[in-house]
């Protein structure tokens, strides 16, 4: 039963995909037709975007929902298939149907695709999950070796039931637990009884036996996995290089190392930035510099050298807040700061200061989103007071973070938060994705609305 559901997954996924892309389709054309953003189609002019969606969700392998995967992982899959669709159909199907090509039509048919079949491909995972969970669809898998970081892995697959991995034990010569089915000679003998479709090795078992455990494994058509030692079991994917037939591990490999993933970020940075600075700043700095100038003599712009990426230094703008002093550059700002200027208070309350900095991002000093900059008196401090701080330098420092989101912003009044700020920076470089982008920009908006409390 659970190869016969793995072989006709993709088919009945596909079948499905096609429907809710075509249904999605329509539903569109009716919404935006309303809105008068789209001038309404006939059926017929849907069916072949439906099938252009069918053939790019094919080519993309959408179906391989890994059991292992989170619903992160199925969003960003369906991101990048949208671009694709959205981009094929500008230049194959939208010529066709009017005099030129529109990019609002465009952008509104790829955000309204993400959004509905984004709604179906979570209910497929959390559907896949849920049947997995009750027992079905399982995969059967051994552990070839005990010790170590092994029986972590075998609380894995007893609290995550959702994955379908039904552990059936170890094979070891040394371990004797009420887990344990025999020894490694005794794996040789049994393994072809026992419908095996994973095998994980002990990180410490001998070269020799690996090999044989894997041409054992590839003679039967059985996956193997290597299970890392306790120094590799890190918060992040690891992957690998290959230098010709030799295979090494990129322990400290971060999403954004992608040119990919680097060059999309930097994209959106560029054109976010370039509309906030056409459609904002244009006014609102002279605005708030005739307040600032109005209230105190002193620049418009508080310039201040912080740490960017590698630890390059690069002069941070904001608008000057303070009346102009000697130490603003080695003092933090504190509750009821008689430094701060009354426009000042005002701009640090609502976060308006920090403004300017889209120019910063345009500049690629900065990015959106990422681990806030320090300055480099506290830089220095903290560098020799908390574990590889200095890592978070490894990619732009952002206008807004995670750890500002979490509630980990303005003064920092204890150790405690300072390195709980390193923490989320270090979970955020290494987990980056675009989703997690989004949602710490909506987050930061809710944030500057309804909780203001350290912001002074």
């Amino acid at each position: 039963m659970k190869r016969r559901f793995d072989k006709y997954f993709p088919w009945l996924f596909t079948t499905s995909d096609f429907i809710i892309s075509l249904l999605s389709l329509l539903a569109l054309n009716l919404i935006l037709s309303f809105l008068g953003i789209f001038e309404g189609a006939e059926f017929d002019a849907f069916l072949p975007l439906s099938l252009l969606w069918l053939l790019i969700s094919s080519l993309r392998k959408d179906y391989k929902i890994g059991r292992t995967d989170e619903y992160e992982r199925t969003l960003s899959q369906l991101l990048v298939t949208v671009f694709w669709f959205v981009g094929a159909s500008a230049i194959l199907w939208l010529p066709f149907q009017t005099p030129q090509l529109q990019v609002i039509p465009v952008l509104t048919l790829g955000i309204g695709m993400l959004v509905l079949m984004g709604a179906f491909r979570i209910a497929v995972h959390m559907s896949l999950r849920k049947y997995r969970a009750k027992g079905h669809n399982f995969q059967n898998a051994v552990i070839v070796g005990k010790g170590g970081t092994s029986p972590k892995l075998a609380d894995v697959f007893r609290i995550r039931k959702d994955f379908g991995i039904n552990f059936l034990g170890y094979f070891d010569d040394q371990a004797n637990c009420n887990q344990t089915r025999g020894g490694i000679a005794d794996f040789f003998k049994e393994a072809s009884s026992l419908d095996l479709d994973l095998i994980y090795i002990h990180e410490h078992l001998e070269p020799k036996l690996v090999k044989k455990v894997i041409d054992f494994a590839d003679e039967n058509y059985i996956k193997v996995k290597m299970i890392p030692g306790g120094s590799l079991q890190l918060e992040k994917n690891l992957s690998f290089s290959k230098y010709g037939e030799f295979f090494v591990i990129n322990v400290n490999e971060i999403p954004l190392d992608s040119a990919f993933n680097s060059l999309a970020k930097r994209l959106f940075d560029v054109i976010f930035a370039s509309l906030v600075i056409v459609f904002i700043l244009s006014w609102l700095i002279p605005l708030v510099g005739l307040l600032i100038k109005w209230e105190s003599k002193g620049p418009v712009f508080f310039i201040q050298k912080r740490n960017g990426v590698n630890n390059k230094e690069f002069n941070c703008l904001k608008f000057r807040s303070m009346t102009p002093n000697d130490y603003a550059d080695s003092v933090q700002a504190v509750k009821n700061d008689p430094r701060v200027t009354r426009i000042g208070s005002f701009l640090r309350t609502t976060s308006l200061d920090e403004m300017p900095q889209f120019i910063n991002v345009l500049l690629g000093d900065m990015s959106i989103v990422g681990p806030r900059p320090h300055t480099i008196p506290m830089n220095k401090t903290f560098k020799t007071q908390i574990e590889r701080y200095n890592s978070r330098h490894k990619i732009r420092p952002g206008i807004t973070g995670l750890a500002q989101v979490r509630g980990y912003r303005g003064e920092i009044e204890n150790p405690f938060q300072i390195r709980s700020r390193v923490r989320l920076d270090s979970f955020y470089i290494n987990n980056w994705s675009f989703l997690l982008d989004m949602g710490i920009m909506i987050k930061t908006i809710h944030e500057l609305v309804f909780n203001r409390e350290n912001a002074y």
